[in-house]
């Protein structure tokens, strides 16, 4: 297979740089890998190296030759997406790339240090990242086309388990299964004024210049995801936000204003615009929340052992409880079952919860609990941030063991089909490889590759 002119000039210019300059070692790039019509240059495999371990992400082995295998791995998924048609979700992208933006900057600790870093300016960082995210999304997109619909008999996913050696089962914390009811204490209309006072008065220092909007959200605002970013939030689609607080954000349009008072279920809130793109938008907040006094707090507890007491005594079930006296109202309609909503959790979507998985306050109430048990009542920060009173039945604890068949079949199912999607994958990366031009750097030779067939 004949070289393309574009790598062919791209061999041609290395040559003439490395030939005339590498005396005064001033050698712009190097090509270290040809795989079909493209380059992979020494310059990706350190932005690649970077971008890793930006995101502390750890590889085994030598980074110089796993990272140019991977890239073109990447280019190989990257040509198939163009015989595939597959298409980039451009919201999806610009989401993930203020994420990333905004994670790369947090962990640089400014945009100066994020630009030294990288040795590049922050418009050519985000660029970069945007093309980065959006060939993730082609790769993801022709994998999901050909190995996705991997599915195993029963027979196939004992068989699979019959395979792995018993120390090389993972082993799976202790989850529990918990049922809560809360009561909100009342908040005295004289804090909801105070709070409503303050934020007026940073109303007004912001519209006199006084103090900047971002002054004072670091140094009174009450959300700690925003608070030290002066209140700057990410990118954001109107989805994404409350509706309260969207409704209001959105119809923002002069960067320079301040919005009226946002009341949310989070407490209350003055917003300013900072950059709209399309459907998305970029807004700093502050955030006050009414301190509520102990002698609500103190209420709410009595409230909440009373009905504690009416289930102790048979006169109502958790479950009446939860649904019609609960101020809970992700699980009231649920008969105050709590769901695992925590991202990358394996038991995401269901009940079951391991400690650390769990709201802090309510970890340190279940920690000993029996399965049938009732706490106490206890005061809690839920969610959104807020005191309430709270108790917690647990309906389900299994200890922490090793995977098993019996117990554990769904992990194990994941398991067997994962384990098979990567047998596929494997067999047809094997095939591009075997059929496709690849050229190493003698000097990048010197590897265990993962395929075979790099080395023609």
């Amino acid at each position: 297979m004949k070289l393309s002119a574009k790598i062919a000039i791209s061999l041609f210019l290395f040559t003439w740089i490395a030939g005339g300059a590498a005396a005064q070692n001033n050698i712009i790039d190097e090509i270290v890998w040809v795989v079909g019509d493209e380059a992979i240059l020494k310059s990706e495999v350190e932005e690649y190296r970077k971008d890793i371990q930006m995101q502390n992400q750890r590889i085994e082995g030598d980074p110089y030759c796993f990272i140019p295998e991977q890239l073109a791995i990447n280019k190989l998924f990257l040509d198939q997406a163009k015989v595939d048609s597959i298409e980039v979700n451009e919201a999806n992208v610009n989401r993930m790339l203020e994420y990333y933006m905004n994670e790369y900057i947090s962990s640089t600790g400014s945009v100066e240090k994020l630009e030294e870093y990288f040795g590049k300016s922050l418009k050519k960082i985000r660029e970069d990242l945007r093309t980065q995210l959006r060939e993730q999304q082609l790769i993801q997109g022709v994998q999901q086309k050909h190995f996705d619909n991997v599915s195993l008999a029963p027979s196939e996913i004992r068989k699979f388990y019959n395979k792995i050696p018993q120390d090389s089962l993972p082993f799976i914390p202790t989850t529990l299964e918990i049922q809560i009811i809360t009561v909100e204490p009342e908040v005295p209309l004289k804090e909801i004024d105070a709070v409503k006072n303050r934020l007026r008065e940073f109303t007004e220092q912001i519209n006199s210049g006084e103090k900047s909007f971002s002054t004072l959200a670091l140094l009174h605002s009450e959300d700690p995801g925003s608070a030290l970013k002066g209140g700057e939030m990410d990118f954001q689609t109107r989805s994404q936000l409350v509706p309260e607080f969207a409704n209001v954000a959105f119809a923002l349009n002069d960067p320079t204003k301040v919005s009226n008072i946002v009341e949310t279920e989070y407490g209350f809130h003055i917003i300013q615009l900072v950059e709209r793109r399309g459907d998305m938008g970029k807004f700093r907040h502050i955030l006050l929340k009414p301190k509520i006094p102990q002698e609500q707090l103190d209420t709410a507890l009595i409230r909440l052992d009373s009905i504690r007491s009416g289930i102790l005594n048979k006169k109502i079930t958790f479950e009446e409880a939860a649904t019609f006296l609960s101020a809970d109202k992700d699980t009231r309609n649920n008969k105050g079952i709590m769901v695992n909503n925590r991202p990358n959790s394996q038991n995401m979507g269901t009940p079951r919860f391991q400690l650390s998985e769990l709201n802090q306050d309510i970890a340190r109430v279940v920690g000993e609990m029996k399965v049938g048990e009732i706490s106490e009542p206890f005061i809690m920060i839920n969610d959104k941030g807020r005191q309430v009173a709270a108790m917690v039945k647990i309906t389900n604890r299994n200890e922490g063991h090793k995977a098993n068949i019996n117990n554990d079949y769904q992990i194990i199912k994941q398991m067997a089909e994962n384990a098979r999607r990567q047998e596929l994958m494997d067999e047809w990366l094997q095939k591009k490889i075997e059929t496709i031009y690849v050229r190493i750097d003698p000097n990048w030779k010197g590897c265990d590759f993962k395929y075979k067939g790099w080395l023609k």
